[in-house]
């Protein structure tokens, strides 16, 4: 084994991740079995049922979905099973059954912290799509539940499983490779089409439409919501920075070690078509923390035009060189004079444009490191605690926006400081008898 090699299974070791022969993890012995159910079945839902059944010793005992469409789809890859999942499509039914480990959340935003609410006051461990929370407030909720209930929440922000990326945040804090880290800048690019005027339609049959807005207060059923266009209405989804942002917004607080911003601020909006998307399409978004560190996170939905040749990535600036991350387990260390001192490659494919699975087989490194930390073999790479504090950078560039504020932040919580209106958007209004369990 070479030095490279060694120091880069020793990293990821660290980080609890186990390498075999990739995506193959774990140990296959009666006791470790764990059983997984999982929430929000028509596309990414369907992806992870599969990435956990492969997982050794891993079952996959129930799906939970609100549509007859998305269950076929998320029973699809256990068609040739001998056990095949239950289906169960409440969620409030579904936590209370005891043969079940952990739960795996990926329904539409607005579902995410009151699901794994549930889920882990009734004594599961809880794996959450990212956003860990529809709002601000609900990533403090689900920090604070983390430790009252004693359960496991690992939020999907991926790549601080990344191997090689786990690796270059070594390199870069201890042996300072690119000396003092003072900026991140992050970006994300696509080619979404309008979504167009949608109508107040029937309620398909194939659909329990209440169930599917839950703890959201009720709005009427149009044709374009249903499945993926509700990311784009702020009273269930929370706009590109919390979809895709997150990532790398993450990567960058991760290589600069920052925690709470004291400064946020936001341009954009909804430029690229006249219809009913209601979140910014284009959004410029940039984050202050103490002295001398700063991250920028540039969106552009409906351009993809890549930046450093890539539809999403980040680069980190430091006092002696610059490293440059182009969206997947790879990364470029440049010297203070541009000069390329290491390159790490990846095999994987990274894909901005694939809502499924735009980081490939690397996804399995995260969903293998949460399943080893249930079995007590592992720490969480990203616990929600870690995984709210970059979320709340989503939601504070939201509500920079939506306020047209620059947002003056208590820099050990985020809190806003300067403005009663801006923090009205902590939190939400819940429908009467959905109020999440604290």
């Amino acid at each position: 084994m070479n030095r490279r090699d060694f120091v880069r299974q020793a990293s990821v070791a660290a980080a609890g991740i186990t390498i075999l022969n990739f995506p193959v993890f774990g140990k296959n012995s009666p006791s470790n079995k764990v059983v997984v159910a999982v929430m929000g079945v028509n596309s990414r839902g369907a992806y992870l049922a599969e990435c956990f059944s492969k997982l050794p010793n891993v079952e996959v005992a129930y799906i939970c979905d609100v549509e007859d469409a998305a269950i076929a789809n998320g029973l699809k890859p256990f068609a040739n099973a001998a056990r095949k999942p239950q289906v169960i499509k409440d969620v409030r039914e579904l936590v209370t059954k005891k043969d079940f480990d952990a739960l795996i959340i990926a329904a539409p935003d607005h579902w995410h912290a009151p699901a794994a609410l549930m889920a882990v006051a009734n004594g599961k461990h809880v794996y959450v799509e990212k956003p860990c929370g529809h709002n601000a407030l609900e990533g403090e909720w689900l920090a604070a539940a983390e430790k009252k209930y004693g359960k496991l929440i690992q939020m999907g922000n991926q790549r601080r499983s990344f191997p090689n990326l786990i690796e270059a945040v070594r390199l870069v804090k201890e042996e300072k490779v690119i000396g003092e880290t003072y900026l991140g800048k992050a970006w994300y690019a696509n080619n979404r089409k309008s979504i167009g005027r949608g109508k107040q339609v029937p309620v398909p049959s194939t659909l329990d439409f209440d169930l599917w807005q839950g703890p959201a207060p009720r709005l009427p059923y149009r044709d374009n919501l249903v499945h993926y266009n509700w990311h784009w209405f702020w009273h269930w989804g929370t706009a590109e920075t919390c979809n895709n942002g997150t990532h790398e917004i993450d990567c960058c607080r991760w290589f600069l070690g920052t925690d709470f911003p004291t400064k946020v601020t936001s341009a954009g909006g909804r430029y690229a078509f006249t219809d009913d998307w209601e979140t910014p399409d284009t959004q410029v978004a940039s984050f202050e923390f103490g002295p001398g560190k700063a991250i920028t996170w540039e969106g552009r939905s409906c351009n993809i035009f890549p930046v450093e040749g890539a539809g999403r990535g980040f680069v980190i600036y430091g006092t002696k060189g610059t490293l440059v991350n182009k969206g997947n387990d790879d990364y470029r260390i440049y010297d203070y004079d541009n000069k390329l001192v290491k390159e790490v490659k990846s095999d994987a494919k990274n894909d901005p444009t694939n809502p499924v699975a735009a980081s490939g087989n690397l996804d399995y490194y995260h969903f293998n490191n949460f399943i080893q930390t249930v079995r007590g073999e592992a720490k969480l790479t990203s616990p929600v605690s870690e995984g709210h504090k970059s979320v709340l950078l989503c939601h504070l560039a939201n509500i920079a926006q939506r306020t047209g504020q620059t947002l003056i932040c208590d820099p050990s919580n985020g809190h806003i400081r300067n403005s009663q209106a801006a923090m009205k958007l902590w939190g939400r209004k819940y429908e009467k008898g959905w109020q999440p369990i604290r």
